[in-house]
C-alpha cells in the first residue's frame, strides 16, 4: 500500500483506487446522506461512468463529467499523487507538473464517451468490505482473509 501523497477527508470521497484500466470510486451525494454514487473514468479513452449504488444513472453526466467525477479526481490526485494518476490515466498534460484541474482539462478536451455502468457492482462491494475493517475492535491477531500475505521472517 502506498501512503497517500496528502492527507483527505473520506466525507465527500470515502473510496477512492487505481484499478482495472480506471479511476473508480465512491462519492457520497450532495442532496442526500442515504445515497452514494459509483463513478469511474477508463485511462486511455476516458470513457466515464456514474450512477447511485441503487444503479440508477446519475442526472449530471450528460455528456461531460459530473462533479462526482470532478471529486472523484480531486480526491485521487490527493491519494495518489497527480503524476500518478495522471500516468494510470494516460493523461498527457502540457509543460509542468498536473493537478487536478490540468488533468481533468485535458480528458475533457478528447470528448470522453459515456461508459457503461458495469463496473459498479464490484467497486462498491470493495467500498462495502472496507467499511467492515472498520467495525473490527483494535487487535493485534492476524485477519483471516488476509492469510494468504508470506509469513515474515524474524531476524534473532
Amino acid at each position: 500500500m502506498t501512503a497517500p501523497a496528502r492527507p483527505r477527508k473520506l466525507a465527500k470521497v470515502p473510496f477512492v483506487e487505481l484499478a482495472g484500466g480506471r479511476l473508480q470510486g465512491v462519492v457520497s451525494s450532495g442532496s442526500d446522506i442515504g445515497r452514494v454514487y459509483v463513478s469511474s473514468v477508463a485511462a486511455g479513452a476516458y470513457a466515464f461512468a456514474c450512477s447511485t449504488n441503487n444503479n440508477r444513472p446519475c442526472g449530471g453526466a450528460r455528456g461531460s463529467f459530473c462533479n462526482h467525477i470532478r471529486a472523484l479526481i480531486n480526491e485521487a490526485v490527493l491519494q495518489y499523487g497527480a503524476e500518478r494518476v495522471a500516468g494510470y490515466l494516460k493523461v498527457e498534460t502540457a509543460d509542468g507538473e498536473p493537478s487536478a484541474q490540468t488533468i481533468e482539462a485535458c480528458m475533457s478536451g478528447t470528448r470522453p464517451s459515456q461508459g457503461d455502468t458495469k463496473d459498479a457492482a464490484p467497486v462498491f462491494s470493495r467500498f462495502l468490505r472496507h467499511l467492515a475493517y472498520l467495525e473490527l475492535e483494535p487487535s493485534s491477531a492476524p485477519l483471516p482473509e488476509m492469510q494468504w500475505f508470506p509469513p515474515t521472517r524474524t531476524v534473532a
